[in-house]
């Protein structure tokens, strides 16, 4: 494909500031929450998945699986630049700062598609067989893991792309996590937190879960315990990282692809396709929701990127609703 980029009519558009009346009540009331702008991701149709930032530029990369493509948003200025097109059914993204590459993950033909950071350039390509998932950038051990198949874990190195580990799972991978040697990882299929030695690349321990639907996952290392989001039903819990043992629960809304700790407010984030984001607060062993944000239906993607202390919100194209990035303050 000789032109991999398109941009859009809505790109001149740039900031959309047309506010969602129940939103802009908590921005208003000085909530936990408080919606700052919309950001156009152009004539986007379909599921939005999976976000990832590049801080350095402070550029944001949009998963768009429904519509094969990949939307690069400058937050600075809060405008569309690029929309990556011709990829097969994106799901997880992921920016390499050492060698300044953007990791774009495809289930629908497995393969792993890399562009430069900066002009986002085809600059090669992994495979990795099907339903390539989640990326996670590991910059610390220079290492990018991504999840894919059956049941697996891929381990590159960046510098060279050349696969150093691969890791036999259960089940599909959903969403893990890395924290130092070792890694969390979500098998709903399984019903199960899969825990792996990241040296080895072997599974160490299986921690069973009774609930189903644990698609989402983020951890506290403040206080070393391993959140979840479960679907069926609907609640957050809160394990210790050290043997899985439970910690806390607690009701939440419905269809929740993903949750962020904000250790400076001492705060759970939790986005769901039911149209709300859950605000907690932990006090303790005691997580206490303090408010339910309205976001729009099937907004379950989020991304929340302390270094600049918001929440971005992923919302799909609706009858009347062009598809765009909530951006939400959290405040005080």
């Amino acid at each position: 494909m000789s032109n991999p980029f398109r941009m859009t009519t809505a790109v001149l558009a740039g900031l959309m500031m047309l506010g969602d009346t129940a939103a802009s009540a908590q921005s208003a009331d000085g909530g936990p929450l408080q919606l700052e702008t919309k950001i156009s991701l152009g004539d986007i149709r379909g599921r939005i998945d999976h976000m990832a930032v590049d801080l350095k530029r402070q550029r944001l990369f949009v998963a768009e699986l429904g519509n094969n493509s990949v939307g690069v948003v400058d937050l600075a200025n809060r405008s569309l630049i690029r929309t990556i097109t011709g990829l097969n059914e994106p799901q997880g993204v992921g920016y390499e700062p050492s060698t300044d590459a953007l990791y774009v993950a495809n289930a629908g033909d497995g393969s792993v598609r890399l562009f430069e950071g900066n002009e986002y350039k085809s600059s090669g390509q992994l495979e990795l067989g099907s339903d390539a998932d989640n990326v996670r950038v590991d910059a610390a051990a220079k290492r990018v893991v991504i999840g894919y198949g059956g049941g697996g874990l891929a381990v590159f190195d960046p510098s060279t792309r050349g696969k150093t580990q691969n890791v036999s799972l259960e089940a599909h991978p959903e969403s893990f996590q890395i924290v130092d040697d070792r890694i969390f990882v979500n098998l709903p299929d399984a019903h199960a937190i899969a825990v792996v030695d990241a040296t080895s690349g072997k599974q160490v321990a299986t921690w069973p879960m009774v609930k189903g639907g644990n698609f989402a996952m983020t951890v506290d290392r403040d206080r070393g315990q391993i959140l979840l989001a479960f679907r069926n039903p609907p609640e957050l819990a809160v394990f210790a990282m050290a043997d899985g043992k439970s910690v806390a629960n607690a009701e939440t809304c419905g269809d929740v692809d993903d949750l962020f700790v904000d250790a400076r407010r001492a705060r759970v984030y939790v986005s769901c396709g039911a149209g709300y984001v859950d605000v907690f607060e932990m006090n303790g062993a005691a997580y206490r929701r303090m408010a339910r944000i309205p976001t729009a239906s099937g907004a379950r993607t989020s991304l929340f990127v302390p270094e600049m202390d918001r929440l971005l919100i992923a919302v799909r194209s609706g009858l009347a609703r062009p598809a765009a990035i909530w951006v939400f303050k959290p405040g005080p």
